[in-house]
């Protein structure tokens, strides 16, 4: 009978790959990860996170009788929101809602009828004049939004050029100013806003195929075309961006609606200013607070929507 020989040395262990590390190594990478990304978590966790909880948890307290919140569980501000008062049901805050969303829709696509032309102007142009342009774009960031507004009085004034121009044409009666009204309010959240759309959209109108719309012209498509099929999902990244950048924050604005507008129509911003200011009904102003945050998700939602030609604008 032949005799077996047992091998009992172990196996050497297999090869390691290229991408396996040691378990210390691995160690100091979490380490080192955790010390990069702890002061940006902490920031984010204390000035979006807790703020955001403390929102929802404020919405369902109570209003004391002097103002003071109450910590009791209550349903009011939300059915407040929704429109049930102590008279029934009625439409206010709804129509502020829907009065918010549609100020802010029109100042949305007016940034975005100017932003296409003047970003495809800057794409154009030599370097050295890119640079000019993208500084006048961002002086709006360097001034306050209420010094602006400010100043745009003076611009719509009764004794500027162009109240003379608009009482020249019949537009105003001799003297009067161009505010408060709606030119005034969408002339201010324009300017305000432009920045926003018109940035993201640069970003992606310069990095637009130029041969493609070469091409387009060869074959003789017409302008629409043109745009609907080739620049539209080629820039749509930059622009989804840019709308909500620019619709979210134009909702939730009343300087520029109160100072312009002469704070005759009520829009959310308003709205919210009041209940934590002069009314004291802290639930309720962040109940509407909320509806905002819901808003701007849904608003967020809509970056995932796709054009023709496109498969995914976040691909």
């Amino acid at each position: 009978m032949a005799n077996t020989v047992v091998n009992l040395t172990p196996d050497p262990p297999p090869p390691k790959g290229p991408f396996e590390t040691p378990p210390r190594k691995n160690q100091r990478f979490f380490v080192s990860g955790i010390l990069a990304t702890g002061p940006g978590l902490i920031w984010l966790i204390g000035l979006l996170v807790l703020p955001c909880l403390s929102l929802i948890a404020m919405a369902f307290a109570q209003r004391g009788q002097y103002g003071q919140v109450v910590w009791a569980f209550s349903t009011e501000s939300v059915k407040r929101l929704m429109g049930y008062g102590l008279f029934g049901w009625s439409p206010d805050i709804l129509l502020i809602l829907g009065r918010s969303l549609l100020v802010a829709a029109i100042t949305t696509l007016i940034c975005v009828v100017i932003s296409y032309p003047l970003t495809f102007h800057m794409a154009s142009r030599r370097p050295s004049i890119r640079v000019f342009w993208l500084i006048l774009i961002m002086v709006p960031f360097w001034t306050n939004v209420v010094v602006r507004t400010y100043g745009w009085l003076l611009i719509l004034g009764p004794k500027s050029l162009l109240a003379n121009a608009a009482s020249f044409l019949g537009l105003i009666a001799p003297g009067a100013s161009l505010y408060p009204g709606s030119f005034a309010v969408y002339l201010g959240m324009t300017s305000t806003f432009i920045p926003f759309m018109a940035l993201p959209l640069y970003a992606s109108v310069e990095r637009l195929d130029r041969e493609i719309l070469e091409a387009a012209s060869d074959l003789y498509a017409n302008t629409f075309l043109t745009f609907w099929r080739i620049v539209l999902p080629q820039t749509f990244p930059g622009l989804s961006v840019g709308i909500i950048m620019t619709f979210v924050p134009a909702m939730a604005m009343f300087v520029v609606t109160d100072i312009l507008g002469g704070a005759k129509n009520m829009l959310i911003g308003n709205l919210i200013q009041q209940q934590f200011g002069q009314a004291r009904d802290w639930p309720f102003g962040a109940a509407l607070s909320l509806a905002l945050i819901i808003v701007t998700l849904v608003s967020l939602g809509f970056r995932r929507l796709k054009t023709p030609g496109q498969k995914d604008p976040l691909a």
